[in-house]
């Protein structure tokens, strides 16, 4: 079996963009008509340049390779230019390359990729979503604790058992730095009154982005203590590994990392530093799935779980599944709402999620096929980034 052929898809995400303003998807075919899909998370370039890198990659190592040589095309691409470090841009290409062939593989043997990774180990899958605006909200859902905690409220009634908000403030180019008194207080009531809506009924996930140095991690995590959230996520940036285990060492509260992270070699730092107690990888940046289930190996050796990140489209989303399904250490999986909406119809087939878990699927591969009719119909043509920071150093 030989890959034979490439197509990409860049897809503008529509209004209100939850999960960014565009996702781009590839698709590999092979000699014998089995096609693959995979997902590029959030490579720091415009899609347009993307797309030439994602062809340049595929020129040179993809286009006729064996798809299930899994480990050959992987080190073969991660090492290409002379490189062999962890780079984003060609980890995040590397990823969705990886990825489609999984879902070939799987397809050529008629099953899930989970049962060639170890077989199935969970019947659902606890998730969570973000607490996201409405268009019917009276206020800031992100600034205003009350409004916050009353979405909150109405997750739980729909049957999530965790929600994750980020009332810190704005994260900047200008990052980490020393929280105000506002934004402390700020984040402490943010806290206090979603613990008050919804008791017991949903662990608390504080999500942040870096924004502090370690020394204010440490003083905001003092604050938040009282309220027992499940994870205190990405204190400080993600390139001081030992400032991060400073923070882990200072709280009770455990840390929650992974999201910009990619490959193994950056979850080992991680995991030797102790900085952290949860991973997040995102599947469509570090590495692929295999890449993911190896991190998830060493996780386990060391006590820790994983929590795989989703902001971006459902392709990435339904790997996650795959690797969550088989991987003992599973704790949570992101979601977007209910997968629903846009999520929902740019595939042929809903992911399914039930009363906040999300039922794996029993198909072949994947489990789900881009509905391309769709994504060919939502081109992205603006200007800006799949996520972008503050140029303006933050005063709160």
């Amino acid at each position: 079996m030989k890959i034979t052929d490439l197509k990409i898809f860049v897809v503008g995400n529509p209004p209100p963009h939850f999960g960014g303003r565009y996702w781009v998807f590839i698709k590999l075919t092979t000699d014998g008509g089995v096609r693959g899909y995979g997902e590029v998370y959030s490579v720091p370039f415009h899609p347009n340049v993307v797309v030439r890198m994602i062809e340049d990659v595929c020129e040179r190592h993809v286009i006729g390779a064996d798809p299930f040589k899994i480990e050959r095309l992987w080190r073969t691409i991660y090492s290409s230019g002379y490189t062999q470090r962890t780079d984003v841009s060609i980890m995040g290409i590397l990823s969705a390359v990886e990825m489609a062939c999984w879902d070939i593989i799987g397809k050529e043997v008629d099953r899930p990729i989970y049962d060639l990774l170890g077989g199935q180990i969970h019947e659902r899958l606890r998730s969570y979503t973000y607490i996201y605006p409405q268009p019917s909200d009276p206020g800031d859902v992100y600034s205003d604790p009350d409004l916050a905690a009353e979405r909150a409220s109405q997750y739980a009634a729909q049957g999530f058992t965790a929600v994750k908000f980020d009332p810190v403030g704005p994260y900047t180019v200008f990052d980490p730095r020393q929280l105000s008194l506002e934004a402390l207080d700020r984040s402490e009531q943010f806290v206090k009154r979603i613990r008050e809506a919804v008791g017991n009924r949903c662990d608390l996930l504080f999500g942040t982005h870096g924004q502090m140095t370690a020394a204010g991690a440490i003083r905001l995590a003092r604050r938040l203590e009282p309220y027992d959230p499940l994870w205190f996520e990405e204190p400080v940036p993600p390139d001081n590994v030992p400032e991060m285990a400073r923070v882990a060492r200072a709280t009770s509260i455990p840390i929650a990392t992974g999201e910009r992270l990619a490959t193994k070699y950056e979850f080992a730092r991680v995991l030797r530093e102790q900085a952290a107690s949860i991973l997040q990888m995102a599947l469509g940046r570090v590495g692929g799935i295999l890449e993911a289930k190896k991190i998830a190996g060493m996780a386990e050796a060391h006590y820790t779980q994983i929590a795989p990140h989703l902001y971006c489209g459902p392709i990435e989303g339904a790997a996650n599944i795959q690797l969550d399904t088989c991987s003992p250490n599973f704790l949570i999986q992101e979601s977007i709402q209910t997968w629903g909406e846009f999520h929902s119809e740019i595939l042929d087939q809903p992911v399914q999620w039930e009363d906040g878990y999300i039922i794996p699927p029993t198909r072949p591969g994947l489990g789900v096929e881009l509905n391309e009719a769709v994504a060919e119909a939502h081109p992205y043509d603006g200007a800006e980034l799949h996520l972008e920071m503050s140029g303006t150093p933050a005063d709160t």
